[in-house]
């Protein structure tokens, strides 16, 4: 399994979630875990995705996600999980 955490933060709008997941289910990224909050008017999502079946590159996946945060007023970020796991390790 080729697993990524997407993590998404910004002010909540209308169709944050379904525009992202859109996307991953276009590109046959399946979703394995997601907690999303919103205190007051800010939102916050956390994802762990499985991109074994993507065809494109991690590079390309993670662009065409900050461009849909960008169209939505959001920052949407993504890591591997293997690098991410490193990072907070300390």
């Amino acid at each position: 399994m080729n697993r990524t955490i997407i993590t998404v933060v910004g002010k909540d709008t209308v169709g944050i979630i379904a525009a992202v997941c859109t996307y991953l289910a276009e590109h046959n990224i399946n979703i394995l875990d997601i907690s999303q909050t919103i205190v007051q008017e800010f939102f916050n999502m956390m994802m762990i995705v499985d991109i074994s079946k993507y065809e494109g590159k991690f590079d390309e996946m993670a662009e065409q996600l900050r461009l849909i945060g960008d169209e939505k007023g959001v920052q949407v970020k993504c890591q591997r999980e293997d690098i991410f796991d490193k990072m907070h390790r300390i």
